[in-house]
């Protein structure tokens, strides 16, 4: 009896196939015919899923998206609830901004990986979508952090919101950027203390 193949499931693995590729080998390797033989079949296997490599592209690109995603969406449950208060919301800032920032390896390698992805839809107009709704998705949890600490009191007066969106939003594109690069020169404390300074700055003045 044929073994029976559940198509979401193999690709899903393709696409983690084409992920492993390329942050061993760089986006530029991973070829359809390298996909295969790293995800264990033969080309005509991988195309049967996938019309060619741009949509194989695009899967493995929204894959790395939903995993980025779904590790931030649990810490901005926790600072964005209304009903959420108490002295640390402060630190739940820190802890739900620095979760876009490679903070470890697992962290350092989805940030190379989707650097590669932005990088290549520069040139690829079938990849650009994605990489603009990521960068979107980034400004607005950043304005939502910004304008829940002005409804709370913690950000200081006369500040452009839209403004201020984009200067923290920089930064952590930034930051990100150099701990890819020069991961010995940039540590995680150091990403830690930058994000927190920058947040001082914007901070309403004690009472």
């Amino acid at each position: 009896m044929p073994k029976i193949v559940d198509p979401a499931e193999r690709r899903q693995a393709v696409a983690d196939a084409v992920l492993r590729v390329a942050a061993r080998e760089g986006l530029e390797h991973a070829s359809l015919r390298n996909v295969a033989e790293e995800a264990g079949l033969a080309v005509g296997s991988v195309r049967h899923y996938f019309a060619g490599s741009s949509e194989l592209m695009i899967f493995a690109m929204r894959e790395l998206a939903r995993r980025i995603e779904a590790r931030i969406r649990a810490h901005a449950a926790a600072l964005l609830d209304p009903a959420a208060a108490g002295t640390d919301r402060r630190e739940r800032t820190v802890r739900l901004l620095a979760e876009t920032l490679p903070l470890d390896a697992g962290r350092r390698e989805e940030s190379a990986l989707w650097l590669s992805f932005v990088t290549a839809a520069r040139t690829r107009p079938d990849l650009r979508p994605r990489a603009v709704e990521m960068q979107t998705g980034l400004d607005d949890l950043v304005r939502r952090v910004l304008a829940e600490s002005r409804r709370v009191g913690g950000l200081a007066p006369g500040l452009d919101l839209d403004l201020e969106t984009r200067r923290l939003s920089a930064l952590l594109d930034g930051l990100t950027l150099q701990a890819v690069q020069h991961p010995d020169l940039v540590g995680p404390d150091e990403l830690r203390a930058v994000l927190r300074r920058h947040l001082d700055t914007l901070a309403a003045p004690a009472s």
